[in-house]
Parts: C-alpha cells; sequence; structure tokens
C-alpha cells in the first residue's frame, strides 16, 4: 500500500498501527506501546486524498468522521506525527499542490475592508457563548503568557496583560489604539491600571457590542470607546498603538499598508507593540485546511516578511520577544475546556463541527510545540529615544 510506505518514511520517532478501508494491519514507525494508537481509515478514496495532500484531507477526513483512533486520541496521534515531521516538507506533491493553492490565494484572496469583516464574522461571530466554554474569563483568545508550566490559564493571561502594559510604557492621560480589541479586555485593562484614554477597533459586531456592554458595566464609558472600523479608516494621532492576534488577519498583500498606517496613527515620540503569531520557518503558503475552515483569509508570516515592510515604512525596532512555547501550552488549556464542556457544544453546533473544532485545538497545539509556529512581540517606534535604553521597565 503506497500509503503506508509513505507514512513509514515519516514517522521517525515513535509509531502507530494503520487499518486501511478494506480492513488491512499495517505496523507504521516503531510502536512503543502494547497497544498502539491505531488509525482507522472508513472510506478507500482516504488512500489516496493522504498520499497527495494530507494537510487538507486528514482534517477534512476528521471532522466528517471517516478518520477514527483507537487506543489513544487525536492529540497524541498528532504528537506522534509531528515529532517526527517536524518543520519538515511532507512530500512534494503535496508541496506542489500548496503552491498552486497559495498562488492562487495570493492573487485572488485581497484582504480589502468588505472582505476583511466577512473572514473575521466566519470565526469571530460564531455564537455569543461559544467562547466563554473554553476560553478565561476575559474571553483573551490570543497566546497567554507563562511565567510557569503550572500557571493556571487566568494567570498567564493575567500575565499576558501585564507584560505588554509594561512593553507600552504607558504614562497616565495618554491615548491608546487597540487594533483588533476582540472582546475589550486588553483595552479595558489599559484603561483601569494606567488611566489613559483608549479606543478599540474590531471588525466583529458580536466583539463590538460585547466590549460596549463592558464598558458599560465597569463605569468605563468616558475612558474607553469601542468602534467597529478598519485601521485603515482611522486618521487620528495615538501615543501608543496596540494589536494582539490581529496582525495574521492582514494578509501579505496589505504588511506595506499596515505598517504605513500604523506610522501615520502613532504621534512623533509614540509606541506601537504588535503581538502575532508567526513563523521560524522561511515564507511558505498558508495552512489549506485552517484556511477553508477556520480562519479564512489568514496567514501567519516568516520574521523577514515582517521586517522588510517594517524598515521601508520608516518605522524602527526597538525591541522583539520570541514566545516559543507558551501557545502550545495556551492551546493545551483551550482544547481540554473544549472537551470538557462537548455537551455544551452540540446543544450549539453538531458532532462535525465539534471534531473540526477538536482537531483545530489539538492540531495548532501540536504544531507550537514541535513545528514551525512562534508568536513574535515587536516594539516599534518612530524615533530611538521613545523608549528606555535598558529592559528594567518591563522585567
Amino acid at each position: 500500500m503506497q500509503l503506508a510506505s509513505f507514512l513509514n518514511k515519516i514517522f521517525k520517532t515513535g509509531g502507530i498501527v494503520l487499518i486501511d478501508a478494506n480492513l488491512k494491519k499495517y505496523i507504521i514507525g516503531s510502536p512503543e506501546k502494547d497497544k498502539p494508537i491505531t488509525l482507522k481509515l472508513l472510506d478507500k478514496k482516504l488512500h489516496y486524498k493522504l498520499l497527495f495532500y494530507p494537510d487538507l484531507y486528514f482534517g477534512e477526513a476528521y471532522s466528517n468522521g471517516s478518520i477514527k483512533i483507537e487506543n489513544g486520541n487525536l492529540t497524541e496521534f498528532l504528537e506522534i506525527a509531528l515529532k517526527s515531521i517536524g518543520r519538515k516538507k511532507i512530500n512534494n506533491i503535496a508541496e506542489i499542490l500548496n503552491k498552486l493553492r497559495g498562488t492562487y490565494r495570493f492573487f485572488t484572496n485581497f484582504n480589502f475592508v468588505k472582505k476583511s469583516k466577512i473572514n473575521v464574522a466566519h470565526h469571530y461571530d460564531l455564537s455569543d457563548n461559544f467562547y466563554d466554554l473554553f476560553l478565561d474569563p476575559k474571553r483573551q483568545y490570543s497566546c497567554a503568557y507563562f511565567k510557569s508550566e503550572n500557571d493556571t490559564l487566568e494567570t498567564a493571561q493575567n500575565n499576558k496583560i501585564n507584560h505588554i502594559i509594561k512593553k507600552l510604557n504607558l504614562k497616565p492621560n495618554q491615548k491608546v489604539l487597540d487594533i483588533g480589541s476582540g472582546w475589550g479586555s486588553l483595552a479595558i485593562e489599559i484603561a483601569q491600571k494606567s488611566k489613559c484614554e483608549v479606543i478599540g477597533i474590531t471588525l466583529s459586531k458580536n466583539q463590538l457590542e460585547y466590549s460596549k456592554k463592558k464598558a458599560r458595566e465597569l463605569n468605563l464609558e468616558n475612558q474607553v470607546q469601542f468602534k467597529l472600523i478598519d485601521y485603515r479608516q482611522l486618521n487620528e494621532k495615538f501615543d501608543k498603538v496596540v494589536s494582539v492576534g490581529m496582525f495574521e488577519h492582514v494578509g501579505r498583500k496589505f504588511y506595506k499598508t499596515y505598517f504605513n498606517s500604523v506610522k501615520n496613527l502613532l504621534n512623533d515620540n509614540g509606541v506601537a507593540l504588535i503581538h502575532t503569531i508567526g513563523s521560524i520557518n522561511p515564507p511558505r503558503n498558508p495552512h489549506p485546511w485552517i484556511t477553508k475552515y477556520i480562519f479564512p483569509g489568514g496567514y501567519t508570516p516568516s520574521l523577514s516578511e515582517i521586517v522588510d515592510p517594517i524598515e521601508k515604512s520608516g518605522l524602527i525596532i526597538s525591541d522583539m520577544e520570541i514566545l516559543q512555547m507558551h501557545y502550545s501550552h495556551t492551546l493545551r488549556h483551550w482544547k481540554d475546556r473544549f472537551l470538557d464542556k462537548k455537551d455544551k457544544v452540540l446543544e450549539i453546533f453538531d458532532e462535525k463541527f465539534f471534531r473540526m473544532w477538536e482537531f483545530y485545538l489539538a492540531g495548532c497545539e501540536m504544531v507550537f510545540k514541535w513545528s514551525d509556529q512562534v508568536v513574535f512581540q515587536i516594539q516599534l517606534t518612530k524615533n530611538r529615544s521613545s523608549v528606555p535604553i535598558t529592559r528594567d521597565y518591563i522585567y
């Protein structure tokens, strides 16, 4: 069987049992358990689909129930697989197909204002209650900051907020812009802790209403405003600009526009902090399954793709930090909570949706653990004297 031969070339560490749709059994790699994880294929088409384009078809098959896992779970299988694959390409055919899809997307996927709103709604406007099932109470839907692996999700998310606030080097009465403000918790915390005037902007109607409600409940309406507007439509000046988990949705064609906008939005002595998922590999095409089912229009850039438009905009990179394992820990917490709330999820969505999101959360957890994904925190200024010359103000 060609698929079994292909998998045996991949699994260099550990192994599994593969049972194809004809009920034929294959030993893949070197299983370490007496009862190894078993991957059962229930559709004969998968014998060829997984061989030619596993990046897309494995996630689809798991979501629709055409793949079943026995003697273990999805996370355990993905850990064995991604530990072996690491940062490598899976096969040449899959790479060619992904390049063709990536080329098509590059020429057709323009994240203009209207398209950006549609992309955001696809993911963030799913259900008003859905994200409460697995996020922390502040609805922080971005990488947390773990000072210890034993930190709770709530502690780590508060660590992240405090870490960002310190990097912004805020002073009372300054004017702050939060690009991609989500459910408003960062903007609200900045207002509360630093006595600044904050404007948070989002393209999600659900997030906008939630944020406004939170600000009203905390009597912060005069200090924090939330607006449904694209960053390209703003024409104001700010002392500080922060953007957490939004740059992934900008789109490669708009990096120059984005950083030019950040520069134009900043006062001459302003500071910006961009927090984004990125890759430690050279530039490559977006993951086809994630693009199709989870984040249409999304892309996690290599550092080289970010630095070039920053330099050309005239902004200065004044500090940079790379968070390596933090998002894997964050995703583990989200996934565990999501799985624990399966009954609640199925009250809102169907079994296919549940399996799709399980694959999304477990797959991303393992990619951040074993593959190329990290988080970049990049501090930007317009002049070299805008921040202190040491990091004492952060740590």
